[in-house]
């Protein structure tokens, strides 16, 4: 695996790690995930003790909203990449204390053929995650925990108190230009609003400087 960067976002736990492809006249070959390189290259001190036990392909419609979602017992933290089509990443940061508590930014992922490069983004443990999809889209996902059933929660990524106010403001804009062609299910659309996740007691299991 070549790690050509690594790139910390406006909420700077959410990392974008990006990776070569090596293209020929064929087409072009790429090693997304190397566990060696993750461990050892100087600017991944981020992912020590990080080991990766689940991992999850997961096809949308275009412009299917997903999300927000968390768990803990165990935490999960994903690193996600588009393989197909174009994803836009939504991250929430729900750390009690944190600097950037109640928070969310987007980050556009489209996948094309033409580039030399691919991206992961890393959503560590204390963060609700989400993605909008403007095509079709195939995307991997590989997980920090096992699912476990009975220890997750959302947040409805529509919920009218989540603070917006580091977000692009193009990636945003997209929710309220395609309000009425979202594809959304009804466990997502009828998830928590951020003050009542705020103020459930299973909240006290994400805390600033403490995952």
């Amino acid at each position: 695996m070549k790690i050509l960067s690594v790139q910390s976002l406006v909420i700077p736990e959410v990392k974008i790690i990006r990776f070569a492809r090596f293209s020929d006249s064929r087409g072009y070959f790429t090693e997304p995930y190397r566990s060696s390189d993750f461990k050892n290259h100087s600017d991944m001190s981020f992912m020590k003790g990080i080991s990766f036990v689940q991992q999850n392909e997961s096809f949308s419609k275009k412009y299917v909203l997903r999300g927000l979602h968390f768990q803990w017992n165990p935490y999960m933290g994903k690193m996600v990449r588009t393989i197909q089509g174009h994803m836009i990443d939504v991250f929430c940061d729900i750390r009690k204390g944190s600097p950037t508590f109640g928070k969310v930014a987007m980050h556009d992922m489209p996948m094309s053929s033409e580039k030399e490069y691919s991206e992961w983004i890393w959503v560590p443990p204390g963060f609700a995650h989400g993605n909008l999809f403007l095509q079709e889209t195939t995307i991997e996902y590989m997980c920090s925990g096992e699912y476990s059933q009975g220890c997750e929660a959302g947040i409805s990524p529509l919920s009218t108190d989540i603070d917006w106010s580091l977000c692009d403001k193009q990636l945003h804009s997209y929710l309220s230009s395609l309000s009425n062609e979202l594809i959304i299910s009804d466990k997502d659309l009828l998830g928590l609003s951020f003050n009542s996740w705020t103020n459930d007691p299973r909240s006290d299991n994400f805390i600033y400087g403490q995952l």
